[in-house]
């Protein structure tokens, strides 16, 4: 069977066997579809190892409602949203599956040299996330389209994770699960402000 890049999104959305088999044997030759493959394995697999489950009467159909309204908006950013959605829901029943697991942690705790690497590493993706977020307030705070609408609320969805996240950290500094999360959700945050820059860039040369 063979695919186009335009029909990539639908397989991931579908999720089964077959559809994720056809995807992998398209990523092989496309780059661009392997980079988001991979970062919809490593959410899935997130998901899974919480054993989250999306039978809630609100979560579900929110995130099928967003992701109706982004495939009529733009089809190539559908996987960004519901990944986004789905780090969120994950991140919501994070609180007591860290008290839980707190003390099976105890035997792989980072060292104090690894943590002061990766607290480093936050650093770096907070100042460059803020100075993202200067030159993109502009179109964020009056977004003249859809898609830059979508954004901003994806933005939002992100804000709120990081700020979850954060706040089991501190309760928490050397749990290297949340660190790893937290790191995911600003770089996922990055490229979403690059997105909308190039969004920008885009809309001035038309």
């Amino acid at each position: 069977m063979t695919i186009h890049c335009d029909n990539f999104d639908d397989l991931l959305l579908e999720g089964d066997t077959f559809s994720m088999q056809i995807a992998a044997k398209h990523a092989k030759d496309c780059a661009s579809c392997a980079e988001k493959l991979a970062s919809w394995n490593e959410i899935s697999e997130t998901a899974r190892g919480m054993h989250a489950s999306w039978e809630n009467e609100m979560l579900w159909p929110r995130i099928k409602r967003a992701v109706g309204a982004e495939k009529q908006r733009s089809r190539s950013h559908v996987w960004q949203i519901a990944a986004a959605l789905l780090i969120f829901a994950v991140l919501g029943g994070l609180t007591w599956r860290a008290q839980e697991r707190a003390r099976k942690f105890d035997d792989v705790i980072m060292r104090e040299a690894a943590l002061e690497k990766v607290e480093q590493t936050e650093k770096e993706h907070i100042a460059a996330i803020n100075n993202l977020e200067k030159m993109a307030q502009p179109r964020l705070s009056d977004p003249s389209s859809p898609l830059l609408v979508s954004y901003k609320e994806k933005l939002m969805l992100l804000d709120d994770a990081i700020a979850e996240c954060q706040t089991n950290i501190d309760r928490n500094r050397q749990n290297a699960h949340l660190r790893r999360q937290l790191l995911a959700i600003y770089t996922e945050k990055q490229r979403t402000l690059q997105e909308v820059l190039r969004e920008e860039s885009h809309a001035s040369n038309q």
